[in-house]
């Protein structure tokens, strides 16, 4: 790890735990997670994506921050072929997922009950052929906009683990971040914005499942966005 990695902008904002869990989501926390949960090694080496599931996958994808875990889930189980990794501090979303995992019967996730970064930092270069950003916290105000997950720290992060031809994947209903996410990865040279007219940002792809916070914002009369981008050739 660099010394520009151990800084302090490497502090996680956020809440860690909401409301009290419900007894099988609570135990789900020992007995599921342990078997799911990827560490990432202590000693700088990196991860190896080969190892990190009981049957060769094709391909690995990631969620940064999946919530309630049910878009992650609903990946995993339309591609089994693709191994998932998603990355969620907040416990009460990981015993969300969890439940989803255990329903499902899914062996293709992998998650991390906290920051993203460490695992960005660990992953090979061009190993991931999705990343998924959805609905992140949009920290409205100015002083806390260096908060934002998309921006100038992380993109060159996700520059480097993406593969060529790779697909970023954000989405938002809030305005103020959505040109912010929009200015920052357009102006960034490894990115190429998807759109060709305003359905392909206005209207989710049927590969793309709802999320739950993609719901309350319609049902609010919010309108979400999604952005796609393509990592363009090295």
């Amino acid at each position: 790890m660099t010394d520009e990695i151990s800084q302090p902008r490497m502090i996680l904002y956020g809440r860690r735990r909401g409301r009290p869990l419900r007894r099988h989501r609570s135990d789900l926390l020992e007995t599921l997670l342990p078997a799911l949960r990827l560490e990432v090694p202590a000693d700088g080496t990196a991860i190896d994506p080969a190892r990190l599931f009981p049957r060769p996958v094709a391909d690995l994808w990631l969620e940064v921050g999946f919530g309630g875990g049910e878009h992650l889930a609903a990946q995993a189980a339309a591609n089994p072929g693709v191994g998932l990794i998603g990355c969620e501090p907040f416990v009460n979303g990981v015993a969300s997922l969890l439940q989803h995992v255990e329903a499902r019967g899914l062996e293709n996730v992998r998650i991390v009950p906290d920051d993203a970064r460490p695992v960005l930092d660990a992953l090979p270069d061009a190993s991931v052929g999705r990343v998924f950003v959805l609905f992140p916290d949009p920290w409205p105000k100015l002083r806390h906009a260096f908060r934002r997950f998309i921006g100038p720290d992380n993109l060159p992060r996700l520059s480097r683990v993406l593969k060529d031809g790779a697909e970023l994947r954000l989405a938002t209903d809030d305005w103020q971040l959505c040109r912010w996410m929009l200015e920052h990865t357009w102006r960034h040279p490894d990115f190429e914005w998807l759109a060709r007219r305003p359905e392909d940002w206005r209207v989710r792809p049927d590969d793309w499942p709802q999320t739950r916070y993609e719901q309350k914002a319609v049902e609010a009369g919010r309108k979400p966005v999604f952005l796609r981008f393509r990592r363009r050739p090295r």
